[in-house]
């Protein structure tokens, strides 16, 4: 009897290589091959090797800080925050800084990759000159060219100074008001200096507050309001004691 030609099998369309000859198809009823008692435990104990080789490399990699991206840890906040705001002497309207890293690095603050999550929490500022509100620019503390975002920082005119810290620390309205380059202190606020006639007054949650202003210590949900201008002017003001946060801040 002449030699058949060995077939090949058709070629695949669905991307997969062909095998280069089909495999014997196991029967139906065929039971799979039990393994033995050395067989198992072998397994096991691959199994937990492998979930412990797993374990020491977590480890290993937090001790080292793996996974951490530069700028996101908390080394460089300091212990105590600056109680003095540095910046503009001049009248509004503030613009937020044109090189933000500059003005956080002024206020001794680091820029971090993300915002922190351990210390979450929002406070609101208003500012009043000569009886009118100045805005608070958004921004502030925020590098849109090289991403980087300060603990301290807002995001849009609403007032509402976001504290989003990898550590649980202190934060003043002076470190705002340094890296929103504004000067602030117990005699002036920008260009606009006390006198005869003309006053400087913080209030918190509604409250008059005395000596500079610049060494408030933010909180949670609290209502901020800076207030200069003649006796006049200053009526005129209805000094906030609260502000509706959104949900969720």
């Amino acid at each position: 009897m002449a030699k058949q030609p060995r077939k090949h099998p058709a070629k695949r369309t669905d991307g997969w290589p062909s095998r280069a000859y089909p495999t014997k198809v196991k029967p139906a009823d065929a039971k799979p091959a039990r393994r033995t008692p050395v067989a198992r435990r072998a397994v096991l104990a691959g199994v937990l090797g492998l979930v412990l080789a797993g374990g020491v490399t977590a480890v290993v990699a937090a001790s080292h800080g793996g996974g951490a991206k530069p700028g996101s840890t908390a080394a460089a906040l300091p212990s105590q925050p600056r109680t003095t705001a540095d910046g503009r002497t001049t009248s509004p309207p503030w613009d937020a800084p044109a090189d933000a890293s500059a003005a956080v690095a002024a206020a001794g603050l680091p820029m971090l990759d993300a915002e922190g999550t351990v210390e979450h929490i929002h406070a609101h500022l208003d500012v009043y000159l000569d009886g009118k509100a100045v805005s608070v620019p958004p921004l502030i503390g925020i590098d849109e060219t090289a991403q980087r975002i300060s603990p301290l920082h807002t995001h849009d005119t609403s007032g509402v100074i976001h504290i989003e810290s990898p550590v649980k620390t202190d934060f003043t309205l002076g470190q705002f008001m340094t890296e929103w380059q504004v000067s602030l202190a117990a005699d002036h606020l920008g260009g606009a200096t006390t006198d005869g006639s003309h006053t400087l007054t913080a209030y918190v949650d509604g409250k008059p507050v005395t000596g500079d202003p610049a060494a408030v210590v933010l909180g949670a949900h609290q209502e901020i309001a800076l207030v200069y201008g003649t006796a006049t002017e200053n009526a005129q003001v209805s000094v906030p004691s609260s502000f509706a946060f959104p949900n969720g801040e």
